[in-house]
């Protein structure tokens, strides 16, 4: 009697333990799927507006064109993905594309649409509220809270070297050539801080503590041995640099 009581207790516990193994094999599964569909919800939002926008304005034209980057790189990362963090981070390379595309409508002078869920890499970087002109090393370097002739390049908000850069149009896209040239790293920094300088009346973020964070972190570029030149710019999470136009190729091996 006390041999069938074990086996019939030792049946039930491996019966529980096998439910409880095909639940959470469920239960996976169903998250990648949702988090799948999402991100392929976002890519092809973000192709429908890289087809049918176009226009002849410089603002428009180079908003368009790193939307496209964004699309074609989401669409690498749908096709590698096999994880939910992956399939994250197709979806925040489409979410990014379609920040450029909002941007371009509103170059175009039409209804940006509805706003977009908040960019994992532009979290606490703000957005610039007020134009402002600068000189760094001989060169003149301008930003605003709108499109122009004069600034040309959006930006939807990330890290330069830990310090946060606000969402905003630019004169040049000095975030992408620094990351890119030995010496520019140090020049980045030196236009980060003449461009966001609490000197400004208003710095141009929508922020607390978050720039003088990274100002800090800035100012201890001396301690990191010439610093390091690739640049978590994407907000870590991301996978890769996005000045230099890597949309996670660690995580997706080739991805770009």
């Amino acid at each position: 009697m006390k041999i069938l009581l074990v086996v019939v207790v030792v049946a039930l516990v491996v019966g529980v333990l096998v439910w409880s193994r095909r639940e959470a094999a469920a239960r996976a599964a169903r998250e990648l799927a949702d988090v799948r569909a999402d991100a392929q919800r976002w890519y092809e939002r973000l192709g429908g507006q890289v087809m049918n926008l176009h226009g002849d304005d410089p603002a428009v034209r180079q908003a368009l064109v790193d939307a496209a980057e964004r699309y074609n790189a989401a669409g690498s990362q749908l096709e590698q993905a096999r994880t939910v963090h992956q399939y994250r981070l197709a979806r925040e390379t489409a979410l990014e594309g379609l920040a450029y595309a909002r941007a371009a409508r509103i170059a175009l002078g039409i209804d940006p649409g509805p706003d977009l869920p908040p960019l994992a890499a532009a979290a606490g970087t703000g957005e610039l509220t007020r134009a402002r002109e600068v000189e760094v090393q001989g060169q003149t370097f301008k930003a605003g809270p709108q499109p122009g002739r004069e600034t040309p390049y959006y930006y939807p908000g990330g890290r330069f070297q830990g310090r946060p850069v606000p969402a905003g149009w630019y004169s040049t896209p000095w975030w992408k050539t620094a990351l890119g040239a030995g010496a520019g790293v140090l020049g980045g920094m030196l236009i980060a801080d003449a461009l966001f300088s609490p000197a400004f009346a208003d710095p141009g973020y929508g922020y607390e503590a978050g720039y003088q964070e990274g100002f800090a972190d800035g100012n201890d570029f001396g301690d990191q041995g010439g610093g390091d030149q690739g640049g978590d710019f994407g907000g870590g999470d991301f996978g890769g640099d996005f000045g230099g136009g890597d949309f996670g190729g660690g995580d997706f091996g080739g991805g770009d």
